[in-house]
């Protein structure tokens, strides 16, 4: 390839912007499911199933169980590497692909990087 072919290919790949998840409110997420987004909302309620197979972690956002509209959910074995999770009453938007369990929107969260406030 010649100097010119590839400065030029260099260039367009260079102006083409990176594509970023669409953020979509908790009440939203319904809407998306199957998407790769962020769902934002105010933690509601959490509640750790501990006597549950995989230990795992529901954080509930814009309501509180069992009228939960969005629920970010956290397995045990990746808790290390989610770290602190957001305190009730905070905002927060967890990232990944939106997906529906028994009616109700879902995330699952195992990395930090997924969950910003």
């Amino acid at each position: 390839m010649s100097p010119e072919k590839w400065i030029f290919l260099v260039a367009l790949v260079a102006s083409v912007p990176l594509a970023r998840a669409s953020t979509w409110t908790a009440a939203e997420a319904k809407n998306h499911i199957g998407e790769h987004a962020s769902v934002c909302g105010k933690v509601a309620g959490e509640h750790m199933a501990t006597s549950s197979r995989g230990t795992p972690t529901f954080i509930n956002l814009d309501a509180a169980y069992p009228n939960q509209i969005f629920t970010i959910l956290i397995w045990g074995d990746d808790r290390p590497n989610v770290g602190q999770l957001p305190q009730e009453g905070t905002k927060v938007c967890a990232t990944g692909e939106i997906r529906d369990y028994h009616g109700v929107p879902e995330i699952v969260v195992r990395s930090k990087s997924q969950l910003s406030q």
